[in-house]
């Protein structure tokens, strides 16, 4: 029993007072040691790597392919364009809006027209209750109402540089202006001034910004000696612009600043003629020379034909659209339509019309070839 006291007493004495339970932290002791509190971090998407750190890119052999994602392509803006020829809204058909009201003008090509993005035109009258009529041969003036008949055709733009607009004098035609401006209906070709009537009616659509520009070459009256020089715009008075080559270069040339397309509408030519005249060639070829895209022509009151000529397209004469008083070949026209963009004229077309009784109306099947062919390219 002796024996075994001391061997317990030895035991205690060799464990209990080691030097390792001295205040001596161990590696392993360091786990349970009493640290401060880490602070807590949002996750990040991007894994972190320390600047030690080297790392070589590796394929996996599980990775899934990268999906292209290819844009849809870009749309070219473009618009669909129509016009026509004269527009003549006294005399009978002026009775005809009082009696019958202003949609009656274009009510049987309404439908086609208003297939269209823009429609523009050549007024060949003025719209007024003022005035007096001018010494001249042929004097236009159409009731106010006229300019419903426009709006509900969705004329958005038209020319006055022709030799109609001033017959009833400086009032009538500023009232004029006033109605189409109030109207939404822009004027090209003659203004307050000379430079209104030589500023570029620019108009918006589908993204493309379009400028027109017009300009009046017309004989002197042969019966009342009348010459429609003297309605020339100047810095002080009211009036059209005239067709001079290198003026209509000039015009054009600082349109293409401010727009995607520049449109001329020239008022040129010998009546009743079905092939333009030195004057209309000239005027026309200098447009597009210095950058415009397409030019329609009016005056002759009957068709002329079409001429590619390098990057831009003349309709020579759209003859009429709206006239009473005329017979034959002069009743026979058309709607130009055509497809532009950036690029300028990417495609045309005629639709053919009969005016009867002084009113537009679509042509026939039966009519149509004959009324086409007067529009045929020219040489």
């Amino acid at each position: 029993m002796h024996k075994l006291l001391c061997g317990l007493l030895l035991l205690l004495l060799t464990f209990g007072c080691a030097p390792s339970q001295q205040f001596f932290a161990t590696p392993e002791q360091s786990l349970y040691a009493v640290t401060p509190p880490e602070t807590t971090l949002a996750p990040t998407l991007t894994p972190s790597v320390s600047p030690t750190e080297t790392r070589t890119p590796q394929a996996s052999a599980t990775a899934k392919p990268t999906l292209a994602i290819t844009p849809a392509p870009t749309l070219e803006p473009s618009v669909h364009l129509m016009a026509t020829g004269d527009l003549m809204l006294a005399r009978t058909v002026a009775e005809r809006i009082r009696t019958q009201g202003a949609k009656t003008v274009f009510e049987r090509v309404a439908p086609v027209l208003a297939q269209a993005d823009l429609v523009v035109a050549n007024l060949e009258c003025t719209i007024s209750d003022r005035g007096a009529p001018q010494p001249k041969s042929y004097t236009f003036r159409a009731p106010l109402a006229a300019v419903e008949a426009l709006t509900a055709a969705r004329m958005s733009v038209v020319s006055q540089a022709n030799n109609h607009a001033l017959d009833f004098g400086a009032d009538a035609f500023l009232q004029t202006l006033q109605l189409l401006k109030e109207h939404h209906i822009e004027v090209a070709g003659a203004g307050t001034n000379a430079i209104a009537a030589h500023t570029p009616a620019i108009v918006e659509r589908n993204g493309l910004q379009i400028a027109f520009l017009a300009y009046v070459d017309v004989p002197v009256e042969t019966y009342s000696g009348f010459d429609t020089r003297r309605w020339i715009a100047t810095t002080s008075s009211p009036g059209v612009a005239w067709a001079q080559p290198e003026q209509i270069a000039r015009d054009v040339s600082a349109a293409r600043k401010n727009a995607d397309v520049v449109i001329v509408i020239l008022h040129s030519g010998y009546e009743y003629r079905t092939e333009p005249n030195a004057l209309q060639r000239v005027a026309a070829h200098a447009a597009i020379d210095a950058g415009a895209a397409l030019v329609i022509g009016a005056h002759p009151h009957i068709l002329q034909g079409t001429e590619k000529y390098k990057s831009g397209l003349i309709a020579y004469s759209l003859g009429n659209f709206v006239a009473d008083g005329f017979t034959g070949a002069s009743n026979d026209s058309v709607i130009f339509s055509a497809t532009l963009t950036r690029t300028g004229v990417t495609n045309f077309d005629f639709i053919p019309v009969v005016i009867e009784e002084g009113l537009p109306r679509p042509a026939t099947e039966k009519e149509a070839p004959a009324i086409l062919e007067r529009v045929k390219p020219i040489q």
